[in-house]
This record gives structure tokens, C-alpha cells and sequence, in this order.
């Protein structure tokens, strides 16, 4: 059963700025879906006009079936969580969660048993007493998570809501996030400039650019075999060998002829053609030193990352490489200003167009 589905969804400001261009996206029942991208490609907006606090210019927002499109935010089976926790700081953490039930009229018995159950579910059954300012950060956050998911909306929407948080925290939330997701069941949708946080958590991720989604796919697929070049830089980083395409040799395989590399075989997006200008992927952690690689350099830099190693490399035509591997699989030699070779398998090469 589809959860979300945005048909055509537009937003454009008085200005005449376009934040959001015509999104076609459907979400299904139980997922849990991030939509990350740079600053002003449009994905808060995006949650925003799903919220019922924007109004889209054109398009429709359907929520299991019904149409939302003209429904006030307040009657939207959809509840949002912000990096703002908004706590009431006059109230201890069982009213907090409690305040939603209170207001819908629900009877004192089941208050107390649903919010028991939430807090029980994001581990603060000990702190029903406690005020928001005696709550570190984390707690603050659980709180709100609580007092979001207490009153059973069909979609929770979460608009950046670890970016106050340290990185330990975050880690933590992030693993928390997930584990009651899959408790409650019901679908989020996570907003997110931090790919790293929207892959360890989502069964999908949507990349926006400029108001339109990118790619949409699940987290392997956006990072191993990106649709645009703007997504394959915007996931992680990538070395790039510009070239052009000789001829498809199979569904999806293309040889190409490749600055600095010459000929190859490679996969890429459905749809080039012989002459086609295209840009070969490689990602840092598919490079490997070898001494009998195909590609020469020189160190220009080695960091130390604890469990990993970083090098830059540059070639004598003045392309630079970025290799990432495992630190105890750099050799102790391979260090700034010395001569290095370098390979790949052609497996791990995946052609975008220019």
C-alpha cells in the first residue's frame, strides 16, 4: 500500500523563485524514506507543503488514498519533528508527551498508558518527572519523538532533527530512530542534508537538486551506481575520468575511451550512444595501490584516519586521484612526494553523462 504520494507537486515563491518543480514521488506504507540534497534544492519546502504548513502552487498530496491537498495542517494524519524540540519547559517530560492526548480529549486511563509505552519505547521510563531543562540534548530529542509518535499519525515527517546534536548523540539517535520506526510500524519520511545519516538509516533515499528529485533509490544504488554526475559528487567523493562513449556492448555496458586511462569497459545509466561525452566513476575505496596498476603518480598527501588512510595522488598530466583503504593495507612508503601505481577492476568504473 502507497503511504505518501505527491503528484506534480510545485512551489514557487512570490519573488518568483522555484523551490519545488513538479516532484512525482509515492513512498510505500512502512518505509523509511530520506530525502537528502544541498541547501535550497527544495527539501524542506518539500516537507513543508507535506505538513500542511506551505501550499503547493500546483500538484496534489495523497496520504493513504486521501487527498491532502486543501487540508489544513492540524486535520493531516501527519505529525513532524524538528531540530527545535519546542518542549514546554513548564511541564515535566509525561505532560510534554501527554500535552497531544490531552487536547484530543483522550480519557486519563489510556493517557497514561500510551505515553508509558512511548516513553518505555525511546528508553526514558525513568524521566516521566523530570523538566526539559534537566534532559541533555539527546533525551530532549527522544522526548519530542515521543510526544510526535504518541498520537499515532499515519506519516511522522523529520526535518533535520539530529543537527543540534553531537556526533556521538547522533549516532545514537540515529540507531534509535530506526529501532522505533520498526516498532510503530507507520512511514517516516527524514530530511536531511547528510547522506552518511540518511544511508545508515533508510530503506530509500531520494537526492533533490534544484527542486527536482535527482534519483531515487536505495542507498547502494544512489552511491554505487549514481544517475547524475551531481548525485555521484553529491554522495561521497569520486574520482572522475572524463571521455567519450565508442559503442554500447551490452544492456547498460559501454566501452569508452577515457582521459588517462585509454580504452575501457564499463557500466553506466541506460541510454548513451556512440559519441556520446560521459564521465567514468571511481569511487576512493575501489582504487588500490598496485605495483603493476596502470596508473602513475605521485603522493601529494597521506591522512591518517584511524581506521582508514587517505592519499592524494596527482599523475604526471596533472590528474589527481583520491584512494581510500584500509590503514593497514597503505604501505608505510606510499607517503608525500613519492612515486605510487595505482589499479582498479573495470567492474568498479560507472559511466554518467557529462
Amino acid at each position: 500500500m502507497t503511504s505518501v504520494r505527491l503528484e506534480g507537486l510545485t512551489r514557487t515563491f512570490q519573488d518568483g523563485t522555484a523551490a519545488v518543480r513538479g516532484v512525482d514521488l509515492e513512498i510505500p506504507a512502512g518505509e523509511f524514506f530520506s530525502l537528502i540534497g544541498p541547501s535550497g534544492c527544495g527539501k524542506t519546502t518539500t516537507l513543508r507543503m507535506l505538513a500542511g504548513l506551505e501550499q503547493p502552487n500546483a500538484g496534489r498530496i495523497v496520504v493513504h488514498g486521501a487527498d491532502l491537498t486543501e487540508v489544513p495542517a492540524h486535520r493531516r494524519p501527519i505529525n513532524t519533528v524538528f531540530q527545535q524540540y519546542a518542549l514546554f519547559p513548564h511541564l515535566n517530560v509525561f505532560e510534554n508527551v501527554a500535552f497531544g492526548l490531552r487536547e484530543r480529549r483522550v480519557k486519563s486511563g489510556l493517557v497514561r498508558e500510551r505515553v508509558s509505552r512511548m516513553l518505555e519505547l525511546v528508553g526514558l521510563p525513568d524521566r516521566m518527572e523530570a523538566r526539559p531543562r534537566e534532559l541533555s540534548g539527546g533525551m530532549q530529542q527522544r522526548v519530542a519523538l515521543a510526544r510526535a509518535l504518541v498520537l499515532e499519525p499515519q506519516v511522522l515527517l523529520l526535518d533535520e532533527p539530529l543537527g543540534a546534536l553531537d556526533l556521538r548523540l547522533r549516532r545514537q539517535m540515529q540507531i534509535l530512530l530506526k529501532t522505533v520506526q520498526r516498532e510503530v510500524g507507520i512511514t517516516f519520511l527524514y530530511v536531511t542534508h547528510d547522506q552518511e545519516e540518511a544511508f545508515s538509516m533508510s530503506d530509500r533515499v531520494a537526492v533533490m537538486c534544484d527542486g527536482r528529485l535527482a534519483q531515487v533509490a536505495i542507498p547502494r544504488d544512489v552511491y554505487e551506481r549514481p544517475a547524475t554526475l551531481f548525485v555521484a559528487d553529491f554522495v561521497g567523493t569520486s574520482n572522475r575520468f572524463p571521455g567519450v562513449v565508442v559503442a554500447p556492448t551490452a544492456d547498460d555496458a559501454y566501452e569508452v575511451k577515457l582521459d588517462g586511462v585509454g580504452t575501457a569497459t564499463a557500466h553506466g545509466v541506460s541510454g548513451l550512444a556512440a559519441g556520446d561525452a560521459c564521465v567514468a566513476i571511481l569511487r576512493p575505496e575501489a582504487l588500490r595501490i598496485q605495483p603493476d596498476g596502470s596508473w602513475s603518480g605521485t603522493v601529494e598527501d597521506r591522512s591518517y584516519l584511524g581506521g582508514q588512510t587517505a592519499l592524494t595522488m596527482r599523475s604526471a598530466t596533472g590528474e589527481r586521484l583520491t584512494l581510500m583503504a584500509a590503514s593497514r593495507a597503505v604501505p608505510d612508503d606510499a607517503r608525500a612526494g613519492q612515486p605510487v601505481t595505482a589499479g582498479w577492476h573495470e567492474r568498479d568504473l560507472w559511466l554518467v553523462r557529462a
